[in-house]
């Protein structure tokens, strides 16, 4: 047996822990419930996809079991229906959570979507009831039609994405989600405490409690009792078009069930989404179908509440018409003449039917009378819509992303000091709301078109293939997530960059604040891996740097040069860690070592240093001359919040000073 002296010290532990990053520094006291009640700093009603991911992520940013508690009525996760789509921007998401691998792996991925309208009406030999040629494809495209690092949407089940959302969280919590508990009733009093104003009964399995929280987050769906509570309105309408959606096993000659179709026939229209592969070897489809029935609006108002009784009464009753059958008898005919069924009696997984109807609350977010944001509202709580263009999940789950840093943030005291409570955290309503309203509207013009009938667009409410299919393409960047643009606030400065990037094809890469940072490939300066660059910016709740150095790096009294220790001595003025800087270079790989450039390349970024041409032209694609170079900041929802010239890091410094307290 050897015989060996061995030494390690305390910081070894890190490396077998299971957390995927550490967590954020705190400048607050750390919390500790004291006295008899039970406080949180953070409270998530509801673990659906937006709460429970929500909680994945305060909990990675570094709240405990002692500061968050997120309930949930059910005793387990979702086992079947509901939503199933997962948009490329999610992806992105997902994967800068490490969370990927399965969705990618096990879901189905949908590359082309492939669009089935009426044959031109001729009879054949023969005919004697009248039937026209039934349904033609008229043409293939690809399902993302704009640039993203996953190509693809993927379907799996909702069930299983939230299993795999709480898998994770375990990782990070020993609780988990509180299930078969429910919130009952929440208000605020200041008077009781005014430091954890939000109090909530909770109804469990121990019996009813009382809670108070610092912040109470609604996840709770549509007919939300935290907005409802909080007097909070959703405004918008309910159309007339009711739809069935189905889940099942199909036996069918349909020749593109295994791709996203639209079909529009003579006699209706449905959408096939093709699903994953399930436990049996089989592989589901799910059918939204356009039942022909005629059912009037629910209400012009918004409000659940506010709707006249018999009215809502009389739209159920209508509804409640809709059977299994009707759905599949509905499907079979538009898909006419090919067929369509379920493989056997047991293969339908689940079904249901609805009426589309795209609201939105007036208000994301409930002050005090101090103006500090106690109540937040998110997903479905705040914002309604058809399934037809694939956003609620993703939708809902971005809202919880765009929240969780910003609350972490202000829950540790990293955002700048403000008079009139946090400016970083007022910019979630100020954001997602802007969001909510361009995605009803969306929603909105592509559902009532997805209803209508296809023609030759010269009758009345009959609109043309091509015509669906610009509607299609256009809002292809907001759909697939990669396209969404965030207003100018004091996270998003798009005047000052005005002149440093050229070019205006945004979804292509070209840098703009308020957008996402798009992916490209890039080889590493320490050991030529080859790498997407998105990796370098995870979800761990951090701002980055990110500075694109001109030709001129070799040069010790060159503006990259300067820029680079300009910016390196910015980075002492906040708590380590919270900012970290990623590195581009046009120059010619392998062509120079690390004593030739400056040194804070090496200090800051020795393994995120990377030549930006050679793989793929970053420079280019940012609108970035590579003689000048730029520097962007990086929110840590990897959206860019500020542009400069490479000179001008006066302005990085300034834009950093409004989104983080400093330390020195």
């Amino acid at each position: 047996m050897p015989v060996f002296t061995e030494y390690s010290t305390k910081s070894r532990d890190l490396r077998v822990l299971p957390s995927f990053a550490t967590p954020l520094p705190r400048l607050t006291p750390k919390f500790k419930s004291q006295g008899p009640e039970e406080k949180y700093e953070v409270v998530i009603a509801r673990a659906g996809p937006a709460g429970l991911f929500l909680e994945v992520l305060l909990a990675r940013y570094g709240l405990g079991d002692s500061s968050l508690l997120c309930i949930d009525s059910k005793p387990t996760a979702l086992k079947s229906g509901q939503a199933d789509g997962l948009q490329p921007r999610t992806l992105e998401v997902l994967k800068s959570l490490g969370l990927a691998e399965e969705i990618l792996t096990e879901g189905c991925q949908m590359w082309e979507v492939a669009f089935w309208n009426p044959k031109q009406a001729t009879k054949l030999t023969g005919d004697t009831d009248g039937d026209v040629g039934g349904i033609e494809r008229t043409s293939i495209v690809p399902d993302v039609a704009v640039a993203a690092r996953f190509q693809h949407e993927v379907t799996i089940h909702q069930g299983r994405i939230e299993r795999i959302l709480e898998d994770d969280l375990r990782r990070y919590s020993a609780r988990g989600v509180q299930r078969s508990s429910r919130l009952t009733k929440v208000s605020i009093d200041e008077a009781g405490d005014p430091e954890f104003p939000v109090l909530a009964e909770i109804e469990s399995p121990s019996g009813l409690r009382t809670i108070r929280t610092k912040h109470l987050v609604g996840a709770d769906g549509a007919h939300s009792l935290v907005r409802r509570s909080m007097d909070l309105k959703l405004r918008g309408e309910t159309s007339d078009f009711i739809w069935g959606v189905v889940d099942l096993v199909v036996d069918t000659d349909f020749p593109d069930i295994r791709r996203r179709c639209a079909i529009h026939s003579d006699r209706g229209s449905v959408m096939v989404i093709p699903r994953e592969r399930i436990a049996t070897g089989e592989y589901l489809t799910r059918l939204y179908v356009h039942v022909q029935e005629e059912v009037k609006p629910d209400s012009d108002t918004a409000a659940d509440e506010g709707i006249e009784a018999v009215k809502k009464s009389e739209a159920k009753a209508r509804r409640e018409k809709i059977t299994m059958e009707s759905i599949l008898a509905q499907a079979q005919e538009v898909l006419k003449p090919y067929y369509i069924k379920p493989r056997r009696a047991d293969a339908v997984d689940w079904w249901a039917a609805y009426q589309i109807g795209q609201r939105v609350s007036e208000h994301f977010v409930k002050q005090d009378s101090k103006g500090v944001n106690r109540v937040f509202i998110v997903g479905d709580a705040c914002h309604t819509h058809s399934p037809k263009a694939g956003q609620g999940m993703n939708v809902s789950m971005m809202d919880s992303y765009n929240l969780s840093w910003k609350l972490i943030h202000s829950l540790h005291g990293l955002t700048p000091a403000s008079k009139s409570g946090d400016v970083i955290l007022d910019t979630f309503e100020t954001e997602r709301h802007t969001i909510a309203q361009e995605l009803i509207a969306f929603d909105k013009e592509f559902s009532s078109m997805f209803s209508g009938k296809i023609g030759a667009g010269d009758s009345q409410g009959s609109l043309t293939h091509e015509q669906f299919l610009e509607v299609f393409s256009t809002g292809n960047g907001f759909t697939s997530g990669c396209g969404i643009e965030y207003p100018e606030n004091i996270l998003v400065k798009k005047a000052d960059s005005e002149g440093v990037v050229h070019g205006t094809d945004y979804l292509s890469g070209v840098l703009r604040p308020g957008r996402r940072l798009l992916n490209f490939r890039v080889k590493r300066h320490a050991d030529g891996v080859r790498r997407d660059l998105q990796d370098d910016f995870p979800s761990t709740g951090r701002f980055r740097i990110l500075i694109l150095t001109s030709t001129d790096l070799l040069t010790p009294t060159g503006i990259s040069s300067s820029s680079l220790n300009q910016i390196s001595a910015i980075l002492t003025r906040y708590p380590v860690g919270i900012i970290e800087q990623v590195v581009l270079h046009p120059l010619e790989s392998n062509t120079f070592v690390w004593t030739d450039i400056p040194e804070a390349v090496k200090t800051h970024s020795e393994m995120r240093f990377y030549n930006g041409t050679e793989l793929e032209d970053a420079y280019k694609n940012y609108g970035v001359d590579p003689k000048k170079g730029a520097i962007a900041v990086v929110r840590p929802d990897g959206y860019i919040g500020a542009i400069s010239e490479l000179r001008d890091t006066e302005r990085i410094e300034t834009f950093l000073k409004g989104c983080l307290r400093e330390t020195h």
